[in-house]
C-alpha cells in the first residue's frame, strides 16, 4: 500500500503533475514547427512563381533575340511588329511608359506629400480616421473605371483648353494615373512621418520653429527615406499601370514628348496584341515576352534603388 500510494503521489493513474506542463509544451512547439512549416512553404512557392516568370520571360525573349538584334530592339526608333515592314525599337513604347509615368508623378507626388504632411502634422486625430480612409478608397477604384473616366471626363476637360489635343492622348492617361496612385504616395508618407519620434518635434517647438517650419525641416528629413520610398514605388506603379493607358492613352507607338498625343505604352501594348490572334511562336508573338522583359527590368531597376536608398538614408530612433 505504501509503495501504490508513493506511486499515486507521483502521478496516480495518469502522468505526474508536471509532466502535463512538458506535454502542452511539447504541443506547442508541435504547432509552432507545423506553422513554420506552412510559412516557409508559402515562401517557396511565390519564389518558384517568381523564377516560373522570370524563366518564361527569358525563354521566349531569347527565342525572339535569336531572330531580332538587341540592339536594334532597344535602339530602334520605329515599332511595327504587326505591318508588313517590320520595325522592332521598343524606344516609341519606352518613351510613351515614361511619359505617362512621369506625368503621373507631377500630379501624384506633390499632392500626395501635401496630404501626408497635413494627416501627420496638421489633422486631428477624428479628422485623420475620417480623411485618411477616404483617400484609400481611391486605391480601391477599378483601373478600368478610371480608364473611362479619363477618355469621357477628363480628356473633354482638356479639349476644352486646348482644342488640338487628340482625343486619345498622354495628358489624361497620366492625370488620372496620378489620382490612383495619390493614395499610396500619401499612405506611405504619413507612416513614415508618424515614426518619427515625438522628441524631436517637441525640440524644434521649443527652439522656436512653427508648425511648418517643424513639418518642412525636421518631420520631412527625417522621415526622407520613407517618402523616397513611397515615391518610387509610386513611380513603380504608374509604370505598371494597364487598363487606363489602354483605353486612354490611343495605340499609336512614336517617339514624342508631346502629352497631348496619343501614344502606346509597353502595358498597353501587352494586354491590346496578347488576345490569341498571334501564331505562337512567331516573331510577333514573342514580342510580347521581349516588351515584357523590358517592363521587368525596369521594374527591377527601380526596386533595387528603392532598396537602396532605404539603407543610404534610413534613420534609426531608440
Amino acid at each position: 500500500m505504501s509503495e501504490q500510494g508513493a506511486s499515486g503521489s507521483t502521478g496516480g493513474p495518469g502522468r505526474p503533475a508536471a509532466s502535463w506542463g512538458e506535454v502542452a509544451l511539447e504541443r506547442r512547439h508541435a504547432t509552432e514547427r507545423r506553422i513554420g512549416v506552412l510559412l516557409v512553404g508559402a515562401s517557396i512557392v511565390s519564389v518558384l512563381t517568381t523564377l516560373g516568370i522570370v524563366g518564361v520571360l527569358l525563354v521566349e525573349s531569347l527565342s525572339f533575340f535569336a531572330e531580332v538584334s538587341p540592339i536594334e530592339f532597344l535602339t530602334g526608333r520605329r515599332w511595327t511588329p504587326l505591318f508588313l515592314e517590320k520595325h522592332f525599337g521598343v524606344l516609341p513604347l519606352l518613351t510613351g511608359s515614361i511619359l505617362v509615368a512621369g506625368g503621373a508623378a507631377i500630379v501624384a507626388l506633390p499632392i500626395g506629400l501635401a496630404s501626408a504632411i497635413y494627416l501627420s502634422e496638421y489633422a486631428r486625430d477624428r479628422v485623420r480616421r475620417i480623411v485618411k480612409p477616404m483617400l484609400e478608397v481611391l486605391a480601391g477604384v477599378p483601373t478600368v473605371v478610371y480608364g473611362y473616366f479619363a477618355l469621357l471626363y477628363v480628356t473633354p476637360l482638356l479639349r476644352a483648353i486646348w482644342p488640338r489635343i487628340e482625343v486619345f492622348n498622354a495628358a489624361s492617361a497620366s492625370i488620372v494615373i496620378g489620382i490612383m496612385i495619390i493614395p499610396m504616395v500619401s499612405s506611405l508618407s504619413e507612416d513614415a512621418m508618424s515614426a518619427v519620434p515625438r522628441e524631436m518635434r517637441e525640440g524644434a517647438y521649443a527652439l522656436g520653429a512653427t508648425k511648418y517650419e517643424v513639418a518642412t525641416r525636421t518631420v520631412v528629413p527625417a522621415a526622407l527615406s520613407g517618402i523616397i520610398a513611397s515615391f518610387i514605388l509610386a513611380i513603380s506603379r504608374a509604370i505598371g499601370e494597364t487598363m487606363i493607358v489602354t483605353i486612354a492613352a490611343g495605340a499609336r507607338p512614336q517617339l514624342t514628348l508631346n502629352p497631348l498625343t496619343g501614344v502606346q505604352t509597353m502595358t498597353a501594348y501587352i494586354a491590346q496584341t496578347s488576345q490569341g490572334e498571334l501564331p505562337h511562336g512567331s516573331v510577333e508573338y514573342q514580342t510580347i515576352f521581349a516588351v515584357g522583359l523590358t517592363l521587368f527590368a525596369i521594374t527591377l531597376l527601380m526596386n533595387v534603388v528603392s532598396g537602396i536608398v532605404l539603407r543610404r538614408f534610413r534613420e534609426v530612433y531608440e
